[in-house]
């Protein structure tokens, strides 16, 4: 009979992360590991800024939601809750004008719970506040593994995506399609090690993120061409889009294919895209399309990355 571990949970997260800015904070930050927090939340999160100032105060993580302009703060506590953190959390949302608020705890106190499921019912539909546990897992002297849960989130964080899509049956299309990317793409073992999931939403746009704020990848249904483009985004940069353009030959020979190279003068943005034709209506076409857009997105990153 096959012995089995006895699964054990390490109340102590200091044992792991002894100081919440010189050591949680840094590693958090890290891509690899900021994936399970945009996993458990459903956001997909660039970060600009570690310890960023806030008057006289610093708010633990700057970040940005990848592909908007939605800004977000994330504070860090690797003890129970607090009213002290849960002030600067306020303050440090003012002063960042933030839209999304992460408050990542040891324990939720029941008040503190209570807290920001209030705010979550009294602030606008925009802004959007979720409270998150720590836990820390080991089998034997299995290396120890990382779980955030959430305990509050916006009561409607799902249920107004589906709302959307249930009103216009375009939007329900593009909300259907995204629905079995993500189910097929994130059941691929080198897609899924590559990019962090991203929610499913009504836009023709999902954007996986690439480890900087100042750009993307795109993935685009453009139902009116029927076609399917996957693209290097650079949201503001021309000095950033020319030196990936010097570079044009040993990309496009890495990657395998020709890219279609739109710096755009006239806008802030420059796109790098790859076009391919996409039945939308066969749903027994979408694996095909599924798999062309995953092999660019995974080709395109690696190609990319190593000039930004």
């Amino acid at each position: 009979m096959m012995n089995l571990g006895k699964l054990k949970e390490i109340k102590d997260l200091r044992k792991v992360w002894p100081h919440e800015a010189l050591d949680f904070t840094p590693w958090l930050a890290e891509e690899e590991n900021l994936a399970l927090l945009t996993d458990a939340v459903g956001l997909e999160i660039t970060v600009d800024e570690t310890e960023s100032s806030v008057g006289d105060f610093n708010v633990d993580i700057y970040a940005t939601e990848t592909g908007t302009d939605r800004k977000i703060i994330i504070e860090n506590q690797l003890e129970d809750t607090n009213h002290d953190h849960l002030g600067k959390l306020i303050t440090y949302a003012s002063g960042k004008s933030a839209d999304i608020v992460i408050w990542v705890v040891k324990r939720a106190r029941e008040e503190h719970r209570a807290a920001i499921e209030w705010l979550n019912n009294h602030t606008d539909e925009n802004i959007a506040f979720f409270l998150l546990e720590i836990k820390l897992y080991q089998i034997g002297n299995s290396d120890i593994a990382v779980k955030f849960e959430v305990v509050e989130k916006p009561n409607d964080w799902t249920k107004e995506i589906k709302r959307q899509a249930s009103s216009s049956p375009t939007l329900q299309a593009r909300y259907d399609y995204w629905v079995a990317f993500n189910e097929y793409a994130f059941n691929n073992a080198a897609f899924a090690k590559a990019f962090n999931r991203r929610k499913a939403s009504t836009d023709h746009w999902m954007t996986l993120s690439v480890g900087s704020s100042a750009c993307h990848i795109g993935l685009l249904q453009v139902r009116k061409d029927n076609n399917i483009t996957v693209e290097w985004y650079i949201t503001d940069d021309k000095e950033l889009y020319q030196k990936f353009y010097s570079h044009k030959a040993d990309i496009e020979s890495d990657m395998g294919m020709m890219l279609d190279w739109r710096e755009l003068p006239d806008k802030k943005a420059s796109r790098i895209l790859v076009i391919h034709d996409a039945d939308f209506d066969n749903k027994d076409k979408w694996s095909e399309q599924f798999d062309w857009a995953m092999d660019v997105a995974m080709k395109m990153k690696k190609a990319f990355k190593k000039y930004l």
